[in-house]
């Protein structure tokens, strides 16, 4: 009886071994492996269609993996691979950007005092541009009314008004009007400078306080 177990065993072990072989590469040098679309392995001393379709290992004889090629693609599926690959660069590019500023904002300015006071030196220049402008406006506008000041003394003397004097009226309406748009752009960027100066001072204090959290104070 133990005999025959004795016996029964070593068929047993010579089976399993068996099948383990099978599933491997026989021969030396190197040898493919790939999983196919229902998911099973596959082993081949040579490439294959499938091999090439759905992408394979190249493994020595030691069973260790050398390298992996990917699956073939068609031009769509590399079309959105290169595609899906630049958005993660230029993701990745405007994280590493976001990083730099950050250390930037921390390295410039010691504490928030000194961003207040960078901040407030802008807005004060973005003033003085608008007080030259406005001055500038005035001028202009004193100039085309005095045109037509003299427009107006030619129509109540029932003359006609020169070609030179209506070409001149004409011209400084539009240096007036240029004047009064550039104003205008300039009180638009300065409102929005005011809201980004907050927002940035904001970012400041979030920065500084995950820094003291991260020194665990």
């Amino acid at each position: 009886m133990h005999r025959i177990v004795f016996i029964a065993s070593i068929a047993l072990s010579l089976g399993v071994a068996g099948l383990a072989t099978a599933a491997q590469p026989s021969g030396g040098g190197v040898h493919y492996r790939w999983v196919d679309g229902s998911g099973l392995p596959h082993f081949s001393d040579s490439l294959t269609q499938d091999a090439l379709k759905y992408g394979y290992d190249v493994i020595d004889s030691n069973g260790m993996v050398m390298e992996h090629v990917g699956k073939q693609l068609s031009p769509a599926e590399r079309a959105a691979a290169q595609k899906q690959a630049a958005e993660a660069a230029a993701q990745q590019h405007a994280l590493d950007e976001r990083k730099r500023a950050d250390m930037d904002l921390l390295n410039t300015y010691a504490d928030e005092d000194a961003l207040k006071a960078q901040q407030q030196q802008v807005l004060e220049s973005l003033d003085e541009q608008m007080s030259t402008t406005r001055v500038n406006l005035h001028s202009q506008d004193a100039a085309l009314t005095d045109l037509l000041n003299r427009a107006a003394d030619n129509e109540r003397a029932k003359e006609p008004v020169p070609k030179f004097l209506t070409d001149q009226i004409a011209t400084q309406r539009n240096v007036v009007a240029n004047e009064r748009a550039l104003l205008e752009r300039q009180k638009t960027k300065r409102d929005a400078t005011v809201q980004e100066q907050a927002q940035e001072l904001q970012h400041y204090r979030d920065l500084k306080a995950a820094e003291k959290a991260d020194r665990g104070y």
